[in-house]
């Protein structure tokens, strides 16, 4: 879940709040009861695990593995038009 930084127009507080995307923004501040503004800041990155779907897709639309190889799957040293796993 995100984590979202607001402001008070009111007292200048700043607070976070956890809270779901579909969620609407928060409108009052905690301390004083002010109305308060999103604040946009920078984001935290990702990682991406698994079992690298991603990858083996891009494998298997490649087709030959000549291009990245210099050799084919099945060990010639010119395009065989197959893919590393044998389908054509």
């Amino acid at each position: 879940m995100p984590t979202y930084e607001y402001e008070c127009l009111a007292c200048k507080k700043r607070f976070e709040k956890e809270q779901a995307m579909s969620e609407p923004a928060h409108s009052t501040c905690p301390a004083c009861g002010g109305k308060v503004r999103r604040i946009i800041t920078g984001t935290g990155g990702f990682i991406l695990k698994g079992s690298g779907a991603v990858a083996g897709q891009r494998k298997a639309e490649s087709g030959c593995s000549f291009e990245q190889t210099g050799r084919t799957c099945c060990g010639r040293d010119s395009r065989c038009g197959k893919s590393c796993d044998g389908e054509e």
